[in-house]
């Protein structure tokens, strides 16, 4: 689960958490433990837009921290996805 919606922040830059989201079969309250977990690990940076949290994928310091790991990671994970959208 976090691993399709870190998918999905890095192909919809500054999208918001609902329209990440959109789509998935899972309880807001679980998606919303995801989305904590995700922030805490550093993985993505929440800024607030009114009653939205848009999101963002911290791609150019996880490439700067773990450099080749990010990108080969997200392309297998888009190819296994059978909701690959614009990436």
């Amino acid at each position: 689960m976090r691993l399709e919606l870190v998918r999905r922040a890095w192909g919809n830059p500054e999208s918001t958490c609902s329209a990440l989201a959109d789509g998935m079969d899972v309880p807001i309250s679980t998606l919303s433990n995801h989305w904590r977990i995700l922030r805490e690990a550093g993985l993505i940076s929440m800024a607030v837009d009114g009653r939205h949290r848009r999101i963002r994928l911290r791609a150019a310091d996880l490439r700067d921290r773990f450099p080749g790991l990010l990108d080969p990671i997200l392309r297998l994970t888009a190819a296994e996805s059978p909701n690959t959208g614009p990436l």
